[in-house]
């Protein structure tokens, strides 16, 4: 397998990123976007003021808002968010070549459905050769050349490593799995952990009560992930531990973020008014959830940070509740 031409569905900061990575690494880069400012930006600036400023793009990206465009390349790239791949996948199914790698990079989960991102993908692009891309990774030290490592994941073991080849560089260090769920899940239920772990920083609980909570947020994971028949290996790798760390420990992660503003007591919808770009954990929470309460698995920090966004609870109720359950063996 070769792949010379590439295709990045999402105009946000990660696509951008992406984008800029496969061109350093002498790939045909096309980027879709939605935003017709970001499409002028990248073609005659080189830049994407609105979602990943301050970082020169490669000259050699081009951008376009026509979706069709996209299905010529060797491989596609989906960064739409997860609550818009469906139409995303929708829209790019009558342009599809049979067999074309879909690699879906958006972390999260339905909400209207509770279905992974490669559930969507099989439902809306059956032609297509699905793998998942997760793992530690902020846009823009992928952006700027820094290293970084993340999971490919994919069913076909073939396409898999090809895939994971291809699309490595020296910036970029690609593992391959063929555990498209564990990879997925780790993605997703992390978004909302980091929010937890947001609210924790944003109270001053300090740095002991952002450890337990990160801890016991991980516990919450691999009860989650095993029962959606994760492997527990790959909860331990990159795209489920790594991440985890990664999302929970810095501000650059729009989760944690907007998890610290929550705990400094700003109002979601005032968070949400001031953004830009989708905070995925906001969505995924009511999904994993809903998931977790049919299944029967114990997720109360999921839950804490469910309550909260619904505005069901407060901050100081959810952080009570959480201290005075019951005690139990740690395993």
């Amino acid at each position: 397998m070769s792949i010379t031409t590439v295709s990045v569905i999402g105009g946000g900061a990660w696509g951008t990123a992406l984008a800029q990575t496969l061109a350093l690494s002498g790939r045909q880069v096309l980027l879709w976007a939605r935003e017709p400012d970001v499409v002028e930006d990248i073609n005659a600036r080189h830049v994407n003021r609105l979602f990943l400023p301050g970082i020169a793009l490669e000259p050699s990206i081009r951008a376009t808002s026509r979706i069709g465009d996209v299905a010529a390349s060797d491989a596609i790239l989906s960064v739409a968010p997860a609550q818009h791949a469906r139409a995303a996948m929708a829209s790019l199914k009558p342009h599809l070549r049979i067999g074309t790698a879909v690699v879906m990079c958006a972390k999260g989960i339905e909400g209207s459905t509770g279905k992974l991102m490669g559930d969507v993908v099989a439902e809306t692009l059956p032609e297509a050769q699905l793998a998942v891309l997760s793992g530690p990774s902020f846009a823009a030290d992928v952006a700027r050349g820094l290293p970084a490592a993340l999971t490919l994941a994919c069913h076909n073991e073939v396409m898999g490593r090809a895939l994971a080849t291809e699309l490595s560089s020296r910036q970029m260090r690609l593992y391959w799995s063929s555990d498209v769920i564990g990879a997925e899940l780790g993605g997703a239920v992390k978004n909302v952990l980091a929010i937890a772990a947001g609210i924790v920083e944003g109270r001053g609980l300090g740095a002991s009560a952002h450890a337990a909570i990160v801890t016991r947020g991980f516990a919450e994971l691999r009860r989650f992930g095993e029962a959606m028949g994760a492997r527990p290996e790959t909860l331990l790798g990159l795209s489920g531990l790594g991440d985890l760390i990664l999302t929970c420990g810095s501000p650059q992660s729009r989760n944690m973020s907007l998890g610290r503003a929550l705990g400094e007591g700003r109002s979601l919808s005032e968070i949400l008014g001031a953004r830009a770009a989708v905070t995925e954990g906001v969505y995924t929470a009511a999904a994993v959830v809903r998931l977790a309460r049919e299944r029967n698995i114990e997720m109360p920090i999921a839950e804490a940070v469910n309550a909260i966004i619904a505005g069901e609870t407060g901050v100081d109720s959810a952080i009570a509740a959480l201290m005075q359950r019951p005690l139990k063996a740690e395993d």
